[in-house]
């Protein structure tokens, strides 16, 4: 299905058949292209392709078919113009920031984003003149108030990850928009089977297509997807590409055809992560040596209303606290036999991570603080297990939280 007919169909469809056309050969499945290169028939086909006179391949660095047919299909998903992959997640945070923003410009983030995000922005960005204000990712006054004449960029993830808060992102978006603030959004925890957020009035898109694009935790990758108004597109499709073509941050062939692979199960993944975290939240609400569960497809999350009313599932994604602190924490983990301890998410395999010496270990403890990942937090990344051996792995951990509170 070429790009031109991918107008109408839905998304289980789309995950299957857009962005491809099948070559001479007549393959049903998507080729793959591992080549550095693309041969030109003259030299004046070169001129014009370098020129970009002619469309066409040149360097598999910034144009490769297997890479575009991925790019296309997400921006389809997404309801997006444009599409350009990268080589992980934060090289498409990167790209869209070197696009964008020059020395002295001003961004505006959440608090509550993955910690390596904030390294970027403030150990990296910072260096070369662009300043950083972290603000409560529900607090409209704080977005609204944060907001300079250099301000640039809103940036945003939601759910958060990993304590799962909403972002009003049509709210935030009214804000960015009333100043021409390009406003960012990261469908990581949601993707476009369950969450769309340029129908909220996201500019920008960013998915990190290692976690549940893929699905099986197979391949690093990245993308940046741009809407349908001039700007978004001209943003992504010529800022955004022309910094990769330069500098190179470029997904790989081989992994964009297995992203492809994992985008034709996406909405039934998706569907059946949502479901399982659901059951398995409930459950730990009511288990002993456990303080908190934030998951936004509880009633008792603060947000569970407007994460229905963006949303079309809550995602696979569950924090919880446990008691006993690091310790708690710590031990809980050690106990467990089956979930996989790995700081990656998104896999059909159960993952478990603790926040505070893993994904954000590197930021400062009171910028931990500021996020909530405090030293007794976990993350499972709820894969697609059988649920009861799920619930028996935890009461393992819980089992070990309880000896360690005892002991105390």
């Amino acid at each position: 299905m070429s790009e031109k007919d991918d107008q109408g169909y839905r998304l289980a469809t789309l995950a299957i058949r857009a962005g491809y056309t099948r070559t001479h050969e007549g393959e049903h499945s998507e080729a793959i292209f591992p080549t550095s290169s693309f041969v030109f028939n003259s030299a004046a086909q070169a001129a014009a392709r370098f020129a970009e006179t002619e469309k066409g391949n040149i360097y598999s660095r910034f144009t490769n078919p297997t890479v575009r047919c991925f790019e296309e299909r997400l921006a389809a998903m997404e309801g997006g113009d444009v599409c350009v992959g990268t080589a992980s997640g934060m090289s498409a945070i990167l790209a869209l920031c070197m696009a964008l923003l020059k020395a002295g410009d001003h961004v505006v983030c959440s608090e509550s984003v993955f910690g390596t995000t904030i390294g970027l922005l403030t150990r990296y960005l910072g260096k070369f003149g662009v300043e950083t204000t972290y603000v409560r990712l529900d607090d409209l006054d704080a977005w609204r108030n944060a907001r300079k004449p250099n301000t640039k960029l809103f940036f945003l993830e939601t759910p958060s990850n990993p304590l799962s808060a909403i972002a009003d992102m049509k709210a935030i978006a009214d804000i960015a928009h009333e100043r021409g603030i390009v406003f960012a959004v990261d469908n990581c925890f949601c993707t476009p089977a369950l969450q769309k957020p340029f129908l909220f009035g996201a500019d920008v898109i960013i998915h990190s297509a290692t976690k549940f694009l893929d699905g099986q935790g197979r391949c690093m990758g990245g993308a940046i997807v741009g809407g349908g108004d001039v700007a978004s597109r001209e943003l992504v499709g010529k800022d955004v590409w022309n910094f990769l073509r330069t500098c190179g941050p470029s997904m790989s062939p081989f992994n964009a055809w297995v992203f492809l692979k994992g985008l034709e199960t996406l909405e039934l993944r998706m569907h059946a992560h949502s479901n399982a975290a659901l059951q398995l939240a409930t459950w730990l609400e009511h288990q002993a040596n456990v303080k908190k569960v934030h998951y936004a497809g509880l009633n008792s999350h603060p947000q569970h209303a407007l994460a229905a009313k963006q949303q079309k599932g809550f995602g696979g994604i569950i924090a919880l606290e446990v008691e006993g602190g690091r310790e708690g924490a710590w031990r809980f983990v050690d106990a467990t036999k089956l979930m996989s301890i790995t700081a990656n998410l998104g896999d059909v395999k159960t993952t478990l991570t603790h926040p505070a010496t893993t994904t954000h270990a590197r930021i400062t403890k009171e910028e931990r603080e500021r996020a909530g990942i405090v030293d007794g937090l976990l993350r499972i990344s709820v894969g697609l297990e059988d649920l009861a051996d799920i619930e028996a792995d935890i009461l393992r951990g819980l089992a070990a939280v309880k000896d360690t509170v005892e002991i105390k």
